[in-house]
């Protein structure tokens, strides 16, 4: 969870007794559900979980397996295979980014139509969300298609032209993260924001914590395995005369 926004947990809102509203700003990903299964986490965020779920029919225990399975797990697989590793990033990053950033770039489109007359509004915002999708989605794409292929076949000597690549997108990436933090004062709400608000800037600072993480994972344990390797290899003709 992050600690900017929500000192409890996701898991300790997890209740029937639980606002829908308290679950929406603390749990990225549950205004997506909310949202399909027509719960008012916004207007009607006073609600009790149980009670809105019994309003519309609903089986508590399925809406609430559904809210759990969005809680994230933190940590790289200790003494994780390249291949293991390269899987892990793609469940643990790949696909959660591909899932946070339509919802952060609809509500930021909402924030900013709603409460374009509030001056703490991120004019903008959902535009360089869109950018940062853009960008994203075609980086992931170029490692899942060609560079993670390499290393599940063990690497070659030439894969630090690709890996090489990333690494400059990285720096991008971390740019327009910067960007975004500006843009949403460390995706900290402004006072007497509304619940859609909340769970936008909540959903902002756990994809700012993904990406870092996501990007120290192949930058500082993925890649230096290939790198080394590579490099030796392209060594190997000016010490043993083999080239």
């Amino acid at each position: 969870m992050n600690a900017r926004l929500d000192a409890l947990s996701p898991a300790s809102l997890l209740t029937p007794q639980a606002t829908i509203g308290s679950i929406a700003v603390a749990l990225p990903g549950a205004t997506a559900v909310f949202r399909r299964l027509k719960l008012d986490f916004c207007c009607g965020g006073q609600v009790a979980l149980g009670q809105a779920v019994a309003d519309k029919g609903l089986v508590l225990d399925e809406v609430l397996d559904e809210l759990a399975a969005l809680q994230r797990p933190e940590g790289t697989p200790a003494a994780a295979t390249p291949a293991e590793l390269v899987d892990h990033i793609v469940s643990r990053y790949h696909d959660v980014h591909r899932a946070q950033l339509p919802e952060l770039i609809r509500m930021a489109h909402r924030v900013e139509a709603v409460h374009r007359a509030n001056p703490d509004v991120p004019a903008g915002l959902g535009d360089l969300l869109e950018g940062i999708q853009a960008e994203l989605l075609a980086h992931m794409q170029k490692e899942e298609a060609i560079l993670f292929p390499m290393f599940k076949s063990g690497g070659n000597p030439f894969v630090t032209q690709p890996i090489g690549v990333m690494r400059a997108e990285h720096v991008e990436h971390g740019s327009a993260l910067e960007q975004l933090l500006a843009m949403t004062n460390d995706a900290t709400p402004p006072p007497g924001a509304c619940n859609t608000w909340r769970a936008l800037y909540t959903g902002i600072g756990q994809f700012a914590d993904d990406l870092v993480n996501h990007i120290h994972t192949e930058n500082n344990v993925l890649f230096p395995q290939f790198e080394g390797a590579a490099t030796a290899s392209s060594d190997c003709g000016s010490s043993c005369g083999c080239s």
